[in-house]
């Protein structure tokens, strides 16, 4: 696939989704990256966003399995990897495996932090090396596969918050903004009114690695690869050289992990603009979404009223250029 057939396909998927979804334009280009770079996607925002409906228009759109997992503090491992069922037929009885909603190609695991930290935990393997484990058998799960979790900022009784070594397994956090008069009025129109159209396949698996494969051909300078990589060293308040507003508000920085989606989701965004080269704009776009999960900030930024987003903000200012 070359560049052109790249963006011209990319494009076919992101109007067919515009069809169902009103608004929220960013989202789902962020959406878009990390499912065509291969990543995992966390997807932040209070209910009646179409956080779930999102995800149900691109497997649609993509003509992927889909499944969905509604977590709640109840949910056992076993109910979403599958477990070892007991079968009784006439030449005698005998185990076999129930698959559970992991083995999908596009998992939506609907509120994800409502599950108990032993529950989450079973996403990891999954999320990580796209494999399941149960009774000592470790099972590949079908390729291109992408787990998509929803989660509520808002409500926190009985939920339980995502570890930093799961979150670090999201290539984005995107956050959901509420809808302008303009876009309500619109999803209005396409829900109560009944205007509009289904979204209709656009790709399917074997499209999509395709373009995956092509995207990690792009070629990326050594002054934008450094400039990645300065960025996510800035975030470490122990280094040395650390920039002030880290050494002041940040607890931790970002892993390698993050490096590794700066630059895999900026290739795509590169060809899905028309260009084999990845530019600096590509990393300013695509570097908060990597980063706002990946950091913590300190006593020092709670108490001075300073948010993740200001701070990410004014490192990608200060090191992408």
């Amino acid at each position: 696939m070359n560049a052109n057939s790249f963006a011209e396909k990319y494009e076919k998927i992101r109007s067919e989704i515009a069809a169902e979804m009103i608004g929220q334009a960013d989202v789902v280009e962020h959406l878009l990256l990390a499912v065509t770079a291969g990543g995992n996607v966390l997807l932040e925002g209070v209910p009646g966003l179409g956080k779930t409906h999102l995800v149900r228009v691109l497997s649609k759109t993509l003509d992927l399995p889909f499944s969905r997992i509604q977590f709640t503090p109840d949910l056992m491992p076993a109910d979403i990897t599958g477990t070892n069922i007991l079968v009784r037929t006439e030449e005698g009885s005998s185990f076999r495996f129930q698959r559970g909603p992991l083995f999908a190609s596009i998992v939506l695991a609907d509120e994800i932090n409502r599950a108990t930290p032993k529950t989450q935990a079973a996403l990891l393997e999954a999320m990580q090396e796209h494999s399941v484990t149960v009774a000592g058998e470790t099972m590949r799960l079908p390729e291109p596969y992408f787990v998509l979790a929803t989660q509520n900022p808002v409500e926190q009784e009985g939920t339980y918050p995502l570890p930093e070594a799961q979150l670090d397994r999201f290539l984005f956090k995107v956050l959901v903004p509420f809808p302008t008069l303009e876009e309500l009025g619109g999803i209005m129109n396409l829900t109560v009114g009944g205007n509009g159209r289904e979204a209709r396949k656009a790709a399917d698996a074997a499209e999509l690695l395709e373009m995956r494969e092509t995207a990690r051909q792009v070629p990326v300078a050594d002054s934008v690869q450094q400039s990645a990589l300065r960025l996510i060293l800035a975030t470490h308040p122990e280094q040395a050289d650390a920039p002030e507003v880290t050494r002041k508000y940040l607890r931790f920085g970002a892993s390698p992990r993050a490096a590794q989606a700066i630059l895999s989701t900026a290739r795509v965004r590169a060809l899905e603009q028309g260009r084999f080269n990845v530019a600096f704009e590509d990393i300013r776009y695509v570097a908060p979404a990597c980063l706002r999960h990946r950091l913590a900030l300190n006593f020092a930024a709670v108490t001075e009223g300073k948010d993740m987003e200001s701070i990410v903000a004014e490192l990608v200012e200060t090191y992408v250029k």
